[in-house]
């Protein structure tokens, strides 16, 4: 049913390891994932406002966001000089809130199971703070999608106009779904969890540019049966069903 993933920390080097982000990242059967990591210092802030009875999807500042993708991702088993086997993920980027070239993004890493049941990623990539390629470990900890009689087991859709510089991804596994769109500089994402006393799905936050498209919209094709290859019709644009299941 695909993979949901909570970053417990990250570390650069030999500094201290810290989670400065809210970071969710879910992965489909079909290996498409849409990852977006925020600020907690942004979501403190808005805790107050939130109004959780209004409705209203608490709307963050783009610099509040400290990295959004979606992509798809791969994994191939390999060898350690210790001889120990642990499996290399490529993750290819599709869409990026850093760059408007995301297929020029090297991100990569080995993910080594722990006893605890958590999963230590570490490799080689910039560091956002220094602008200097770095040794990173991340700290994974995967949560279950629940199934919800209500909604999909999972949706994925995507949207691509080269014409106007726009791409975008929507992921939704069981009681999560997130969403990503760059159009030309703009960029926004999205991040919704299903209430199940409420029977409805909770915006956590929308973060990015005041011109961007709004994606509240995508959420209804959770809650519909698709097929791949069906378009959707919102306000960002026509979206393509690359994955859904009932």
């Amino acid at each position: 049913m695909g993979t949901v993933s909570f970053r417990d920390h990250i570390r650069w080097g030999s500094d201290p390891a810290s989670e400065p982000t809210s970071t969710l990242v879910l992965t489909s059967p079909g290996h498409y994932f849409v990852d977006i990591r925020v600020f907690k210092t942004a979501l403190a802030h808005q805790s107050g406002e939130t109004a959780p009875n209004t409705g209203v999807t608490p709307h963050l500042a783009r610099e509040n966001l400290d990295w959004a993708i979606g992509g798809t991702s791969a994994s191939t088993q390999r060898s350690l000089p210790d001889g120990t086997h642990v499996s290399h993920s490529v993750f290819t980027h599709w869409v990026d809130s850093r760059t408007k070239e995301p297929e020029k993004a090297t991100d990569e890493g080995d993910m080594l199971p722990q006893p605890d049941g958590t999963t230590l990623e570490t490799g080689r990539m910039v560091n956002p703070a220094t602008g200097v390629e770095t040794d990173y470990e991340e700290l994974w900890r995967d949560g279950a999608p629940e199934h919800v009689p209500a909604l999909a087991q999972w949706t994925v859709l995507r949207i691509q106009d080269d014409s106007l510089q726009k791409r975008g991804m929507f992921v939704q596994l069981g009681q999560y779904a997130q969403a990503v769109l760059r159009v030309g500089d703009f960029f926004t994402a999205e991040r919704w969890v299903w209430n199940s006393s409420q029977s409805k799905w909770v915006g956590t936050f929308r973060i990015g540019d005041d011109e961007a498209f709004p994606l509240d919209d995508l959420i209804p094709a959770s809650q519909e049966v698709h097929h791949a290859g069906e378009e959707i019709e919102a306000w960002s644009g026509i979206w393509s069903v690359l994955e859904a299941s009932g």
